[in-house]
């Protein structure tokens, strides 16, 4: 398994159990719960794939990642303990996923030849499209219009990779990358940072 591919099956797991978190916390029922778990893991990804044209979608050409995203089922329900516990969960598995699929998102649209910017715009789609049909789903504001740090977290993750990768081996580049979207998010929430805009 080649390092992208690890990164691809990983953010897929960590998007899976988020939305099957907050399933759970909002009393979906099993089948609801699988729902919001697939279109969480994979929601963003099919949008980026077939904005390049990357079709058919990476999901439907390994049926691998419907055993990932099922085997996120038992792990939330040992998080099932608390709506305190739940929602540390779903802030961590929903951090580790925006950072892993900004940069999956970004390289894969490099290698269509595409520019970097459109590159960076597909590394933010591929990471926060899902979490938004989740929480439209889950009947509740996405988090990308929300005043705090979310999308912004990947925007500088992106930047980091696009200039790392200039000086640094490609898989060092990949990990500060990821590292800096997660510890953006975490910073912002700890440190109360917001985009918050409100004219006079």
């Amino acid at each position: 398994m080649n390092l992208i591919t690890l990164i691809d099956f990983t953010g897929t797991f960590v998007f899976a159990i988020s939305g099957m978190l907050i399933a759970i916390d909002k009393k979906f029922d099993l089948f609801g719960v699988i729902i919001l778990g697939v279109v969480t893991a994979i929601g963003g990804g099919t949008l980026r794939d077939v904005l390049i044209g990357s079709t058919p979608v990476s999901w439907m050409q390994n049926e691998t990642y419907f055993y990932i995203i099922l085997s996120g089922l038992p792990i939330c329900y040992f998080f099932n303990t608390s709506i305190h516990s739940l929602r540390k969960g779903i802030f961590l598995f929903d951090t580790l996923g925006i950072g892993l699929f900004t940069i999956l998102g970004l390289k894969k649209t490099l290698e269509f030849g595409l520019s970097p910017s459109i590159a960076i715009t597909m590394g933010i789609v591929s990471a926060v499209f899902g979490g938004v049909i989740r929480d439209v789903l889950a009947n509740e504001i996405p988090l990308i219009f929300r005043k705090e740090i979310y999308a912004f977290a990947c925007l500088f993750g992106a930047i980091v990779y696009l200039a790392t990768r200039l000086i640094l081996p490609e898989p060092i580049a990949m990990l500060i990358s990821i590292l800096s979207v997660i510890l953006i998010r975490i910073l912002s929430i700890k440190r109360n940072w917001t985009l918050a805009f409100h004219p006079h």
